[in-house]
């Protein structure tokens, strides 16, 4: 502190040492103050700190949130996604039609009243009754349809139907007259009809085979020379066998067109009176695949012919010591040249599969985005086409987390399968123009939107894998706009895939890798037969009867699609 030199100080040195002792307890006091300020600072710092931590703390808290919020959703949106895509199968019509998770919520409950409140499509009422509600419009809600009353079975629709007569009349007295006592005459009769349903019914047919021995011969000591007269061609399809033609034709078509397995088959026929066992039967199946394993293997070099063959597997379970293999059942369909539906078993969805089954095949591959193919079209030097149809379905399983892309994906893709429906059954040259001309510009306009998708969608969002599917299976889905014998999907195959889906559910599995080739045998002709509106019972008794006695040449006769031919010119020839 300055002080002046004119200052007045006491003289005194008590006085000064008085001065000098109250300016330190001041500066004392003062520093106390300051130091105490300074804890209060340093209080109020620790504080600030503290509430900073707080804050931090919080602030992760909160981003941890929205994080597992975000993730929630996700999850949400998957569930959502998963949830109408199940509701979708139990409940909902099982074409690929984009529908909101509320409206097949409801389907359960509105079902009955879809039935009463739907417009009626004429397509769907009989040809004499369409007039009505073409008039009716789109407003129409039910369809009113005039009842034709008891079918005519004297018409041709049933003339081909065997006729048994049965005359009830009257007893002697009760043709007496009531009146008069004397005998009625008839004067006229009054027809009835019954459409009557017999049962299959078996029979037992005994085969006689005379022998016949030389007396003469006998009596020279020459010998007998007994000679036994040889069984007609078809009289048996294996030697000491007990089945007929008929009863192995009915148990294969049965368990593989119609999905019957054989313990049912064994309970049917228990009630007939005859028990065979399910065993029995799988020996038959065994021997029937065999017996006809030369035709199935002709119908798969035909197969192979094909310009365009499509494919497609699922899973056929197989008994192993521990639990059920996971083996595959592959379908391979011909084209219209060659119209063959063959089945392949394999232990695995291996690629070696196809890859070997397909050896020599050159053409074009229709199938999934399986990767396994990847290897096979590549090693078998052949070109691969894609399905707009499982295209299509990932964005209508994924509708959900993205109701405006999926709505306007359907329409685009739809407008690829309403060309192929105007086309369908034109000429190759009708068939390429149309797809040249209305299909190319089409698939540009769904590749820029794809594109325009990928970049606005986040890479984890559900709708992605709809578009990322279709982006990395582009080359294949266009692959059908180039060649006019191409199909847009793969529908043949999957429609083929659910006569296997049926058998699985119904007989579980298969008993060994025997048993899965005799499926994919019999389930070939039983396809084909489908494929050419042939009566596979029918067929299979006549090929069972005549093929082991065919020479190698004239196997082709045999074929499905030529025996209908043939079958057919045989009844018209008999008919006239």
């Amino acid at each position: 502190m300055h002080v002046d030199s004119d200052s007045t100080l006491p003289d005194d040195v008590a006085a000064l040492k008085a001065m000098v002792l109250a300016s330190n307890a001041l500066v004392t006091e003062a520093q106390a103050r300051a130091a105490e300020a300074g804890a209060r600072v340093t209080e109020a710092e620790a504080k600030v700190t503290e509430a900073q931590a707080k804050v931090d703390a919080a602030t992760r808290r909160a981003d941890e949130l929205v994080v597992r919020v975000e993730a929630l959703d996700d999850r949400l949106t998957k569930v959502n996604a998963q949830l109408l895509k199940l509701r979708k199968m139990y409940y909902g019509p099982r074409a690929d039609r984009f529908t909101t998770i509320e409206q097949v919520a409801q389907l359960p409950l509105e079902f009955t009243q879809d039935l009463v409140e739907r417009p009626v499509n004429p397509k769907d009422v009989p040809q004499e009754d369409r007039a009505g509600v073409v008039e009716a419009g789109t407003q129409a809600r039910t369809a009113k349809v005039s009842r034709r009353g008891r079918r005519d079975l004297t018409s041709k629709e049933y003339e081909h139907l065997p006729e048994r007569i049965v005359e009830h009349d009257l007893s002697s007295e009760q043709k007496k007259c009531t009146c008069c006592g004397e005998e009625r005459c008839k004067v006229s009769v009054h027809k009835s009809y019954v459409l009557e349903y017999i049962p299959g019914h078996f029979e037992r047919i005994t085969h006689v085979q005379p022998i016949y021995k030389c007396h003469a011969c006998d009596a020279e000591g020459e010998g007998a020379q007994m000679v036994t007269a040889p069984l007609a061609p078809g009289a048996k399809v294996f030697d000491r066998a007990l089945p007929g033609p008929g009863l192995l034709a009915y148990v294969a078509s049965s368990k593989f067109s119609v999905y019957t397995p054989l313990n049912r088959l064994e309970e049917l026929f228990g009630h007939e009176g005859v028990h065979i066992s399910r065993g029995t039967m799988c020996v038959w199946l065994r021997d029937v695949a065999e017996l006809l394993k030369p035709l199935y293997d002709l119908m798969v070099s035909r197969m192979k012919e094909s310009k365009v063959v499509m494919t497609d597997d699922t899973i056929m379970p197989m008994q192993a010591p521990d639990k059920v293999q996971k083996a595959r059942l592959w379908v391979y369909i011909g084209d219209d040249d060659n119209p063959y539906d063959i089945y392949h078993f394999t232990l695995s969805r291996s690629r070696d599969g196809p890859k070997q089954f397909l050896k020599g095949y050159q053409g074009t591959l229709v199938a999934d985005a399986y990767g396994g193919y990847d290897c096979v079209v590549v090693d078998n030097s052949l070109t691969r086409a894609g399905c707009w149809a499982h295209a299509r379905r990932y964005f209508v399983d994924a509708q959900s987390s993205a109701p405006a892309i999926a709505k306007e994906a359907g329409e685009l893709i739809g407008d690829l399968f309403k060309i192929e429906a105007d086309i369908k059954g034109a000429d190759a040259a009708t068939r390429t123009k149309a797809r040249e001309e209305q299909t190319t510009p089409k698939l540009a306009k769904i590749k820029e939107k794809l594109d325009q998708w990928k970049r606005e969608l986040l890479p984890k969002h559900e709708m992605t894998k709809a578009v990322n599917y279709a982006l990395n299976q582009w080359k294949e889905l266009t692959a059908f706009a180039v060649d006019q014998r191409v199909p847009i999907d793969n529908n043949a195959s999957e429609r083929d895939m659910k006569r296997v889906v049926l058998n699985r559910k119904n007989s579980l599995f298969v008993g060994n890798e025997r048993g899965g080739e005799t499926a994919a045998i019999l389930s070939s002709f039983a396809a084909t037969c489908k494929r050419h509106g042939v009566n596979p019972q029918k067929y299979l008794t006549q090929a069972l009867v005549n093929v082991p006695h065919v020479a190698a040449g004239e196997l082709e006769r045999w074929l499905p699609d030529r025996w209908k031919v043939w079958n057919q010119e045989r009844e018209r020839a008999a008919e006239g």
